[in-house]
């Protein structure tokens, strides 16, 4: 696991205090009772909580379809209409595929220099259903592309905001959208200050998501969630084999094309990602090896994946066991994370990465309360990527179709989700006595959500123009 950098705040003074036992190195240091959240407490004289309502996007900023057109680098250049065209489809389909910009927008803005796991695109469609080990259903982030230990509050400020640019696009009034991204940022600040006061063990593992209703608040969510529930437990890789898979004359069996999304591959680049797999294997913890080794390898194909990763090399590989019941593995390119090169000057940094798909994984296990055992990664041809479940009785909520009455339900549910995951890299002590009892925090970044909203909104209509005038590929409905 890469090592989480020292958390370095203002604050009294660390003692390791008397005794016989000399302080040991990965434990904390002993300390006077209530310093860690003094010590958050006293981050507010160097950055006010009001300044985080402030937005002004940074010199030197450019253009949404530039910036669309430079994260399409590296890509499968023919899936890049397909990314263009979910993005083109509304504001906050936009957001979702502009974490890059977004995060160039917030490097010229506050940070009080505590820095955490962050997901890096935590909007709200970024949250959702999968399934533990034992086929039961949680709820937490699910998307870690861009993780990477930087400022607590760029999650927030981008969850905030994706609430408000969802509820408009449900056609929610503009005071429901603005209260949806208060409610967010409450949530985060009420959770962590319950975090801060538990045992760290308690916390660790605090608000189990059947208390996560109850604790939010978020009782009109009920019905949507048991939709959700429902369909996802059918959501597996047996449902998924069914649909795109037949057996062939020789009885085995393989994908069949679903273009554009599922293509086969050839034999060289099929049998390249099954070899990769011997690698991803070493990355698992042992007792998962003996489950893997009852399935044999029967085919591979290359998929399209969602709106971000778009154009990014992605594989779904079907394993068999003995009965043919199938397995079906996500073999998903890990690009560099968007976000680094804004958090050197912000004073985040860490050594380079030895694996772009290492770093995902770390990052993904030190947010989630439950991860999937078959998480890891490899390298294929020279390129590194994750490996991991596909459709593991996954679902999700759309933020954008839910009714207006719903929308701060679901905010404050994920700004709770989000406290959590924050709390196993982050002192919840510390961020809870910065964001403090009152609402001066959940004010500041309502307003901040609501113009950065705008500025994607603009955006959004840039890239749409681009469209029309043929500046730019895009390719609609896939």
């Amino acid at each position: 696991m890469v090592a989480i950098p020292e958390q370095r705040v203002a604050g009294p003074d660390r003692t390791t205090g008397g005794g016989r036992i000399p302080a040991v190195a990965g434990f904390a240091p002993r300390t006077v009772s209530g310093s860690a959240r003094a010590a958050g407490k006293s981050l507010r004289e160097r950055v006010p909580r009001a300044a985080h309502a402030g937005f002004e996007a940074p010199a030197g900023r450019p253009d949404a379809v530039r910036a669309v057109e430079e994260s399409n680098a590296g890509r499968v250049a023919e899936l890049a209409p397909i990314r263009v065209g979910r993005m083109a489809a509304n504001p906050f389909a936009f957001l979702r595929g502009s974490a890059g910009l977004m995060a160039h927008d917030l490097s010229g803005g506050p940070v009080t220099g505590v820095g955490a796991q962050i997901c890096g695109d935590a909007h709200a469609a970024n949250f959702g259903l999968y399934g533990d080990a034992r086929g039961r259903l949680v709820i937490d982030l699910n998307d870690f592309d861009e993780t990477v230990f930087g400022p607590w509050e760029w999650d927030l400020k981008r969850l905030a905001t994706s609430l408000v640019l969802a509820g408009r696009v449900a056609g929610a009034d503009e005071d429901t959208c603005r209260a949806a991204a208060l409610d967010t940022v409450g949530a985060y600040r009420r959770t962590m200050r319950l975090l801060a006061k538990l045992p760290a063990l308690d916390a660790w593992n605090a608000i189990a998501d059947e208390e996560l209703v109850s604790h939010t608040d978020a009782r009109d969510l009920l019905g949507t969630l048991e939709r959700v529930s429902e369909k996802a437990r059918n959501n597996t890789s047996a449902r998924f084999a069914a649909k795109s898979t037949e057996a062939g004359t020789d009885g085995v069996r393989r994908f069949v094309d679903a273009l554009p999304v599922l293509r086969r591959v050839g034999d060289g680049e099929a049998a390249a990602v099954a070899a990769s797999l011997g690698p991803y294997l070493e990355t698992l913890q042992g007792d998962r090896l003996p489950l893997l080794a009852r399935y044999a390898i029967h085919d591979v194909a290359f998929r399209v994946v969602g709106t971000g990763s778009v154009g990014t090399r992605s594989y779904v590989v079907l394993l068999l066991d003995h009965r043919g019941e199938p397995l079906v593995l996500q073999v998903k390119e890990a690009r560099p994370s968007a976000l680094l090169p804004y958090l050197p000057a912000l004073g985040f940094t860490s050594a380079p990465e030895e694996h772009e798909g290492r770093r995902v994984v770390a990052g993904q296990k030190r947010m989630q309360v439950v991860s999937d055992i078959l998480l890891g990664w490899t390298t294929v041809q020279g390129r590194p990527y994750q490996v991991r479940q596909f459709r593991n009785r996954k679902g999700s909520v759309d933020p954008a179709a839910l009714a207006p009455e719903q929308i701060d339900d679901y905010g404050r549910m994920t700004g709770a989700l989000l406290a959590r995951a924050h709390a196993h890299s982050a002192d919840p002590r510390v961020l809870a006595g910065y964001c403090g009892k009152n609402d001066e925090l959940d004010e500041a970044m309502a307003t901040f959500a609501v113009a950065y909203a705008d500025r994607s909104e603009a955006d959004h209509a840039d890239l749409v123009a681009a469209v029309r005038s043929g500046r730019i590929a895009a390719e609609a409905g896939v």
